[in-house]
């Protein structure tokens, strides 16, 4: 399970740059929207880095903007699906260079944020 998991991980954080690119042609108008803007932004303030897991995430679009903006090649890749089940902290074990504690502390707050609109 842990292999499977590393594995997941690795293919979220070092996708080809084709398939980025793919994916990115393909985002809904909304990806460059200010996350504040769009709907679910007052549920996204009880998000937490540590304790939501991607996919509830992923089902809020102002959580998946703020994520976007802070780690885009993460949202934007086509495998994102398959971590529904994680944590953004449970994926930084696997890419720590990438999802950084700022990077999550960054995200937690403007999570916060959000609410606070």
């Amino acid at each position: 399970m842990r292999l499977a998991s590393l594995a997941l991980a690795a293919a979220l954080l070092v996708a080809p740059a084709a398939v980025l690119a793919q994916v990115a042609q393909t985002a809904p108008a909304s990806a460059g929207a200010d996350p504040a803007s769009l709907p679910g932004a007052a549920q996204a303030a009880k998000f937490k880095t540590s304790e939501t897991t991607v996919g509830d995430i992923l089902d809020n679009p102002a959580a998946t903007a703020v994520v976007k903006k802070h780690l885009p090649d993460l949202v934007a890749n086509e495998q994102i699906n398959m971590a529904r089940g994680m944590t953004l902290k449970a994926i930084q074990q696997y890419s720590a260079d990438t999802v950084t504690d700022q990077k999550l502390t960054d995200i937690d707050a403007d999570f916060a944020k959000l609410g606070a609109k």
